[in-house]
């Protein structure tokens, strides 16, 4: 009888985690992504999913413990990028998107999520696609696939020719008049729908476009291309469904529209003047700036025939604005939260971003700080990730270097758990 009770008891206590392992991380540096200062002698001990305790020294770990040495490491919650398209990659073919099927998209994008993981972004917001983003997300979330957290927006909605119109540039035969289903909407009704549509798909969150882009065949990327009630409605029935709006906006009139209408984030805002400023101040308003994107589209645009002469003209002309008024919004206060826009450039390299945001003006550890707490923040996380702290996902990642005396140590990821498991540890 006291054997069967015994045994019982073992049961139970394995059952309840008291007999679970730990994971014990020794951190030789640790990035406080809150209250920006750098620790040294750091243990992180993790169970299971989470975050169980953070000790000042090297505790000594219990027989059933496993330890993991990153003494000789800068450790670091795990990074989070606001703005990717994990369905596909820059490249100067133009009609590949007539040759591929959903299939095709799916299995490229399984690839661009391990290597977005590898690079140390454990959690994106996937701000645009065809709608495989979602199924991704799901396939990650089971275990399927490798790869980060996703937040998504499935996909984009856009008014009638605007930059996210998946018919724009096509022959006239071909163009049909896309709706709300496939993510084009005018006027209050469609635009209603539109984000309903969004909603049933599965989507955590709605992105529109508020004005024209780069890499589409209309021929300003700059106009604003929603009217402010549009933009308004779509801001209500979102919050409706508990989701925030993300707008892609370039130029001055459609980030000013945008943030009178409501929105969470502003993406690449490539052309803000300083009324746009003060309202991005006024309301709180995120700013997501993308400096890598504009870098990339700048670089490509001169290599003769990756670009239609139109795409080109666009591209050689908005790299160096980014870039300054990234500079400018941060000197003046606004909100900043890391975003690349990769897919425009090669996944992988998002750390980049934070390269030119530092030759911009921002210091290193702010910069982190808009890549883990800031991020949080927009995405509605903050409970789960953004740093290091107990209860939250034990989402870590280590660098070989000092980020804060050499930035480019970013791009050396040696170690990366997201949810207590590894999947790099160099």
């Amino acid at each position: 009888m006291k054997r069967h009770f015994l045994l019982v008891l073992i049961l139970i206590s394995f059952s309840t985690g008291l007999f679970a392992q730990r994971t014990i991380i020794y951190c030789g540096k640790l990035v406080d992504t809150k209250s920006l200062q750098v620790q040294t002698e750091i243990t992180i001990i993790v169970e299971g999913k989470t975050i169980s305790d953070i000790q000042k020294g090297y505790m000594v770990p219990a027989t059933n413990d496993k330890l993991i040495d990153l003494k000789n490491r800068t450790v670091m919650p795990g990074l989070i990028d606001c703005h990717v398209h994990l369905e596909g990659e820059t490249t100067s073919d133009q009609v590949k998107e007539f040759r591929e099927n959903i299939a095709d998209i799916a299995f490229e994008s399984s690839v661009y999520a391990k290597t977005t993981l590898m690079a140390g972004f454990t959690t994106v917001r996937d701000v645009g696609g065809v709608g495989v983003n979602i199924a991704l997300r799901n396939a990650i979330r089971r275990g399927i696939v490798v790869g980060p957290h996703i937040y998504t927006a499935g996909k984009i909605i856009s008014s009638t020719g605007g930059h996210a119109d998946p018919t724009v540039g096509y022959r006239k035969d071909l163009m049909g008049d896309p709706g709300p289903i496939d993510g084009v909407a005018n006027g209050r009704e469609e635009c209603i729908k539109a984000v309903r549509e969004r909603y049933k798909e599965g989507a955590d969150l709605i992105k529109i476009t508020a004005s024209g882009g780069v890499l589409s065949l209309e021929k300003d990327g700059s106009g604003p291309q929603f009217s402010e009630e549009e933009i308004r409605v779509i801001v209500e029935t979102a919050k409706d469904y508990g989701m925030k709006v993300a707008a892609h906006a370039h130029g001055a009139e459609a980030i000013k529209r945008a943030i009178l209408a409501g929105v969470a984030s502003i993406e690449h805002g490539s052309f803000m003047d300083d009324e746009d400023i003060t309202l991005f101040k006024k309301y709180g308003v995120w700013f997501v700036p993308t400096i890598i994107a504009g870098k990339s589209v700048t670089d490509s645009a001169a290599k003769p025939g990756y670009f239609p002469a139109l795409i080109a003209e666009k591209a050689t002309a908005i790299g160096p604005k980014m870039m300054a008024n990234f500079s400018k919004a941060y000197k003046a206060g606004v909100k900043i939260a890391f975003g690349t826009d990769a897919g425009v450039y090669a996944h992988g390299k998002n750390w980049m971003e934070m390269e030119y945001m530092n030759q911009a003006g921002m210091p290193v550890l702010e910069v982190l700080r808009s890549a883990t707490v800031s991020a949080a923040d927009l995405i509605g996380i903050s409970d789960k990730a953004g740093s290091i702290e107990k209860g939250k996902w034990a989402d870590i990642v280590a660098v070989d270097g000092d980020p804060v005396k050499d930035i480019h140590v970013m791009g050396r990821m040696k170690f990366v758990m997201k949810e207590g498991v590894v999947y790099k540890n160099e």
